[in-house]
């Protein structure tokens, strides 16, 4: 990060500081308060019953959508962009997932589960994760349809279009794969319905680096990038691989 390229704000007095800081208090306020009224109208959304019996690949062998609730009433999906083929999982999936360890004992006792879901079969699943050192779950939906039925992963005839259904409108997008969060609640019954989905940005909710970036003087630094998240990187290649490196899914062969 070159530091010379940000302008340095005003240097006042305590006071002043205090002025301008309770200013931006109440706008922070209002953000919160729209951000509480906005968490309500989410859970007011109305249900959709899962009717397709996704089945998944798992270390403890093929799993129902039911079965990855844990025992749970909810379930979160992180859909992770790693397609057969691919060397790696997409880099800026594995910074969220990077997030997922320490969250996941307090999400339990909420009642509910964090899995990760790829089209990657098992087998290469694994070793990125023991590569990687992670722990949480993380299925192969290899040979079915539920990325493409939840709105991650595209056929090549929908990429021939130019356009794809991503984040809820038709848009050009440049890869097969697409990142986003589905939640799932099973009722007494056992039945699965399907609660809400996001893409694009709104994955950034299991970003919480992001978060604390945006507290600081130099934020994201982002704005010189070639597009954001250019300088992110598999948690383990921070010190050999060049900041200026490939866009997210660099990864495929």
């Amino acid at each position: 990060m070159n530091t010379l390229a940000h302008d340095t704000p005003a240097i006042v007095t305590h006071d002043a500081w205090r002025t301008a800081r309770l200013a931006l208090l109440a706008r922070e306020k209002e953000l919160t308060r729209l951000h509480d009224q906005i968490a309500r109208e989410r859970r007011a959304l109305p249900w959709v019953r899962v009717e397709t019996p996704y089945t998944f690949d798992t270390p403890q062998g093929t799993r129902t959508l039911a079965d990855l609730f844990d025992g749970r009433r909810q379930l979160m999906v992180q859909h992770f962009m790693f397609a057969p083929g691919w060397e790696q999982g997409c880099k800026s999936c594995s910074f969220m997932a990077d997030h997922h360890a320490g969250a996941r004992a307090h999400l339990a006792q909420r009642d509910l589960a964090l899995v990760a879901v790829s089209r990657a079969p098992l087998a290469d699943i694994d070793a990125f994760r023991r590569r990687m050192g992670w722990t949480f779950p993380w299925v192969s939906s290899f040979g079915t349809s539920f990325n493409h039925d939840f709105g991650v992963n595209f056929t090549q005839e929908e990429m021939s279009r130019g356009q794809v259904d991503y984040n809820y409108t038709r848009q050009p997008f440049p890869h097969e794969e697409a990142p986003g969060i589905s939640v799932f609640v099973r009722d007494d019954a056992g039945q699965v319905f399907h609660t809400y989905s996001r893409y694009g940005r709104g994955v950034e909710t299991m970003m919480h680096t992001y978060a604390l970036l945006d507290l600081t003087p130099y934020g994201r630094d982002e704005d010189a990038d070639d597009y954001p998240m250019a300088w992110v990187r598999h948690h383990d290649r921070y010190d050999a691989a060049p900041v200026s490196a490939g866009g997210c899914c660099a990864a495929k062969p």
